[in-house]
């Protein structure tokens, strides 16, 4: 018997069932969970026990995974490093984090709408994140689908977005949430990257958009009128008939398409319970740009050369 596949939409989100992840997953199995998820882009797996190296295992069934965190472990330890990402409310020793600290202040930007890892030259292909704990009130992930948001707009948009070029930088995003307090080895690390307004899936011919709040500057539009696309755009596609929103139940894994979704964390009270879980990053085979065929604008491609030398 094989898998289960029980969509939340026609189109987008989809639950699989009758899939022990714990256990080698077989190629037919694989290859279906594969095709469900070019087409509903996120999935979920209930009632699983996964430990970290099984997590792990089933991440890199899907391609390389990111080893690069975004902080600093000298100036933030985490209980993870290397292939995971600890997406909770605890510090390094395992107790709820203060109110002040750097941790929080950053991950504050997880409530943003976002897309892991557009900042980086090489973005993200998918994320895994398993939970372990969950706070009992609160603490939802809400997901947009940006395929259906490009579809819906008119064909003059369409038109204008064609070829656009935008910087990403985690940076935009996170001064946006009220931090900034980088450290000078992550500002060198994480600089400003190019990243293709819409792109295409190649496991399906689907167009999407690409936009995200690490999303800054429009190449070729001036800083209003960038920021104006930009903001617009994302407001279309997290109308509540893009969106899905998950209440997240313990044991769980979800996984989603970073190249044509966007999604947030909603609040909790991140003081008093515990959220705990952990993700898994697989890289994208390449820069966005590159994907589509479109030349690096002048500023970006003098800024990768420069980069290169060092």
């Amino acid at each position: 018997m094989g898998i289960t596949v029980c969509p939340v939409t026609p189109g987008f989100a989809a639950e699989i069932g009758d899939i022990d992840l714990s256990q080698p997953v077989s190629a037919a199995d694989f290859a279906a969970i594969q095709q469900a998820f070019w087409k509903y882009s996120v999935l979920i797996f209930p009632g699983q026990n996964l430990a970290p190296e099984q997590h792990l295992a089933f991440g890199a069934m899907f391609g390389p995974i990111e080893n690069e965190r975004t902080l600093d472990p000298k100036a933030t330890p985490t209980r993870y490093t290397g292939a995971f990402s600890d997406i909770s409310n605890l510090t390094a020793d395992g107790k709820i984090w203060g109110e002040s600290s750097r941790q929080r202040m950053y991950k504050a930007g997880n409530k943003l709408w976002h897309t892991d890892s557009s900042f980086k030259f090489l973005p993200s292909l998918c994320s895994l994140l398993y939970s372990t704990m969950i706070a009992p009130i609160g603490g939802h992930t809400e997901f947009a689908d940006q395929r259906a948001a490009y579809d819906a707009l008119p064909a003059a948009m369409k038109k204008k977005l064609d070829g656009l070029v935008v910087e990403h930088w985690i940076a935009t995003s996170r001064r946006r949430s009220g931090f900034s307090e980088f450290t000078e080895e992550e500002k060198k690390r994480l600089p400003p990257v190019p990243q293709m307004l819409v792109r295409t899936i190649p496991q399906n011919g689907r167009k999407s958009l690409y936009v995200a709040s690490h999303a800054g500057p429009v190449y070729g539009m001036s800083d209003a009128e960038g920021r104006a696309l930009i903001d617009g755009l994302i407001a279309h596609v997290t109308q509540r008939q893009f969106v899905y929103t998950h209440r997240w139940r313990a044991n769980e894994l979800i996984m989603w398409d970073n190249r044509c979704t966007m999604h947030r964390g909603t609040d909790f009270d991140d003081l008093r319970w515990v959220r705990d879980m952990r993700r898994v990053t697989v890289s994208d085979v390449a820069n966005s740009c590159e994907q589509e065929g479109v030349p690096l604008p002048a500023e970006a491609a003098a800024q990768r050369s420069a980069l290169a030398a060092h």
